[in-house]
């Protein structure tokens, strides 16, 4: 049985060339993120390319994330050494060019808020280095006092933790990435520093508009998108704890339970949930994770995540291929011998549209349980039933079956979905035939398995699940 729980890597310099493309998917990816904040266009449109002709060559179907880098405020280029903030020192932020490295009191901003007010906080690289507005001019220039010093680096972000920022959650460089992303069909956008559903909704129609079909990950990072969870939750398709700015723009101390309810919440709706940030960050250098590391990981897919994910430590880490293997031993163990995290019911709630459909996946998933069956197999197009039955956690593989050839590598996402094209057009008893035959051939099942079919009747119309069928494996 391979990992249910799912492994997002980020690429980056440490991971663009092929071959260790190749053994990240052998070891265990299944979503490539390709972080707009970082690189050109040229490189990421280079590592859509790479790893679709990786997917041909290991008939395999990774996802690819593209990720906005939203309304985040990056220091400009420091000196390799980095530049040291002593506590107490006056020390500027502007966004004028022509800005003088030499006193060591000024840096770059790309941009700063009109919004930021005397005596509220800056904090610096993931609230590393704590600083105090002073003044500002509201145009370009802010002086601050440094409460809490350190090295800071090139291209770290700075959030505002007390300051309103009235600007939208897509700015013009998130437009032009969108363009490029759905150009090139990636399958999933990841809408960074969201804050309400009427955002998730501006998205979509941007997508829509750019004739795209890429699904939507809301990154829970900002206060107001904690606060709006339940709303952002039903626009979004799905959803990513981003814990780096969210530790920083709310109590680090509030994260841990945030957590556990957007995992909670996500699932109870059938929305795939990421966790990021920092899960193996230690390995950015060091050849195996420290021990809380292990457990940060190991507690995600007992909470029930769809995925985890790797940022630093894949992108430009020492050992990008070390991480996914160990990242994999972690969920394997997990889920060998953490039954808890199995069989997680919802129930279909009537006067829904989707309500056969539903119940159909709701008695599926208490069916297979009873008679212990082998797998869950469902044809869809849409992708709705392998998502709902993915959310109930059953303990029997779940195989995804459709002539989308798209939605094979959007389900690269979903907990324990393995997906497989298929476009015949015959009778629903043959298909069903057919379909255990090459489950058979490719090792998956054996003869006197049990398994549970869904699907629609009349087959050939693409329509809402209404059947399921229980069998043997001959």
């Amino acid at each position: 049985m391979s990992k249910r729980t799912k492994i997002v890597a980020t690429i980056g310099p440490s991971c663009s060339e092929g071959e260790v493309l190749k053994s990240m998917i052998k070891e265990g990816v299944n979503v490539f993120r390709v972080n707009f904040s970082h690189g050109s266009h040229q490189d990421h449109i280079d590592a859509i390319k790479k790893i679709r002709l990786l997917d041909k060559e290991l008939g395999t179907h990774s996802a690819i994330l593209a990720d906005l880098q939203g309304p985040k405020i990056r220091i400009g280029d420091m000196p390799k050494e980095g530049l040291l903030l002593e506590n107490n020192q006056e020390f500027i932020l502007t966004t004028l060019e022509d800005h003088n490295f030499s006193s060591a009191a000024q840096i770059f901003i790309d941009r700063i808020p009109k919004d930021v007010k005397v005596g509220e906080k800056v904090l610096l690289d993931d609230g590393k280095i704590h600083l105090e507005v002073l003044e500002t001019n509201l145009k370009d220039t802010v002086k601050t006092k440094v409460v809490a010093g350190g090295l800071l680096f090139s291209k770290k972000g700075l959030n505002l933790p007390d300051t309103n920022i009235n600007i939208s959650s897509l700015t013009k460089k998130d437009k032009a990435d969108l363009v490029i992303a759905l150009e090139h069909e990636v399958d999933w956008i990841g809408f960074s520093f969201v804050r309400s559903a009427r955002e998730v909704i501006e998205l979509r129609h941007l997508i829509n508009s750019n004739n795209g079909n890429a699904k939507i990950i809301a990154k829970i990072e900002k206060p107001e998108a904690v606060t709006d969870l339940e709303g952002i939750l039903s626009e979004t398709d799905a959803v990513m704890v981003a814990r780096g700015d969210l530790g920083v723009e709310i109590p680090l101390e509030s994260v841990p339970l945030i957590q556990k309810r957007i995992v909670a919440l996500a699932q109870d709706l059938a929305k795939p949930v990421i966790i990021a940030t920092q899960m193996m960050e230690s390995m950015m250098d060091n050849i195996t994770p420290n021990r809380a590391e292990v457990n940060d990981v190991a507690n995600a897919v007992m909470d029930g995540a769809d995925a985890v994910m790797l940022s630093g430590e894949t992108s430009v880490g020492k050992h990008p291929i070390e991480v996914i293997k160990i990242m994999s031993r972690i969920i394997n163990e997990v889920e060998i011998n953490y039954s808890n995290i199995y069989v997680r019911e919802t129930l279909p709630k009537k006067n829904n549209e989707r309500f056969i459909t539903d119940s159909i996946c709701f008695n599926v998933c208490r069916l297979a349980q009873r008679v212990e069956a082998k797998a869950i197999i469902t044809m869809t197009h849409s992708g709705y039933t392998a998502y709902k039955i993915s959310s109930q956690r059953p303990k029997s593989e779940i195989f995804v079956f459709s002539s989308n050839e798209k939605l094979l590598s959007t389900l690269s996402l979903v907990w324990g979905v393995s997906s497989f094209y298929y476009d015949k057009t015959i009778s629903t008893d043959h298909t069903i035939a057919d379909i255990k035959n090459l489950l058979k051939e490719k090792g998956y099942a054996e003869s006197g398995d049990l398994i549970i079919n869904t699907a629609s009747i009349p087959l050939g119309e693409n329509g809402k699940t209404n059947m399921l069928k229980l069998s043997y494996i001959d």
